[in-house]
């Protein structure tokens, strides 16, 4: 393997001890430690994964966490009332809305009810509108792109005047990731479904960030050799030979890009730990505003 491994496990423990700091610091000088309220619809087993892993993160920083799991019939206006609740409780500094919701939940209303001030996931319209403009800054920027920007500066990659190649254009990250870079002055191409020879177009990369999620679709020869990697894709494919029955792959073939790259993340253990340490650092930072 010639690529450099991007640590994103080891990068994130090294933000959360940094957070960890900081947040001692907070409580010995105002009295005060940030607060995460973590709303959960539903009973999906994902989801009540991830929503344990962020409770587990925050008290291991020192971080306060409130949840609150809620019935999957619950009515929209429930929702409502149970966010604007949130808004008002000035011990909760962050609130997060565990995604997806049930279909007869409308997911823009509700991430729109959250307070533009507690939007630790940089899904409210006027923070994502704020980071699609020159010269405005949002409050929050989404956890996953952020990460993904703290792999870069802090294994030393850099940025301005680089060709990016964004994979995949969702709202969670391909759209986001792609602002920051362009925020950060890279030439930021966006590819999807429609574009035309994909392979030619992601080998024009110096960075490449894939967010499509299908397993290994980037494969080795669309590497540009040299380029930085980072994998965003967390896919589970069959794997008999695992105690599982699966093991997780990228949306990158991990040991053909390797071979080309000059830096590249795995799955697991790269992109994933950043998105948690981004959510922590998010709710610092709204603390730290509100105290001023």
């Amino acid at each position: 393997m010639g690529a450099n491994l991007i640590d994103g496990k080891a990068i994130a423990a090294t933000i959360r001890q940094e957070i960890h700091n900081e947040v001692d610091a907070m409580r010995e000088h105002h009295g005060k430690v940030p607060g995460l309220a973590t709303v959960l619809v539903g009973a999906r087993k994902d989801s009540q994964t991830y929503v344990r892993m962020k409770k587990r993160a925050c008290e291991e920083v020192g971080i306060r966490s409130f949840g609150h799991d809620l019935p999957a019939d619950i009515s929209q206006d429930e929702l409502l009332e149970v966010v604007r609740d949130l808004n008002a409780n000035p011990e909760v500094d962050g609130i997060l809305v565990q995604l997806p919701l049930p279909d007869h939940i409308d997911d823009e209303e509700i991430l729109g009810a959250v307070s533009l001030e507690k939007d630790v996931d940089g899904f409210h319209p006027l923070n994502i509108g704020r980071l699609s403009m020159k010269r405005r800054d949002p409050l929050f920027v989404p956890c996953t792109p952020k990460g993904c920007i703290e792999l870069l500066d802090r294994s030393g990659v850099s940025i301005e005047g680089k060709r990016a190649v964004v994979l995949g254009r969702s709202n969670i990250v391909g759209l986001p990731v792609a602002m920051l870079l362009l925020h950060r002055n890279a030439t930021v191409t966006i590819c999807h479904s429609r574009t035309q020879d994909l392979p030619e177009v992601v080998r024009q990369a110096d960075i490449l960030i894939a967010a499509v999620g299908r397993p290994e679709m980037v494969r080795g020869d669309w590497v540009n050799p040299g380029a930085v990697v980072i994998d965003v894709g967390v896919n589970a494919v069959d794997d008999p030979g695992s105690e599982r029955g699966y093991r997780l792959v990228g949306d990158v073939a991990f040991d053909e890009a390797s071979e080309v790259a000059a830096a590249i993340t795995p799955v697991p253990g790269g992109v994933g730990p950043m998105t948690i340490a981004m959510l922590l650092r998010n709710t610092l930072d709204g603390a730290l505003r509100r105290i001023g």
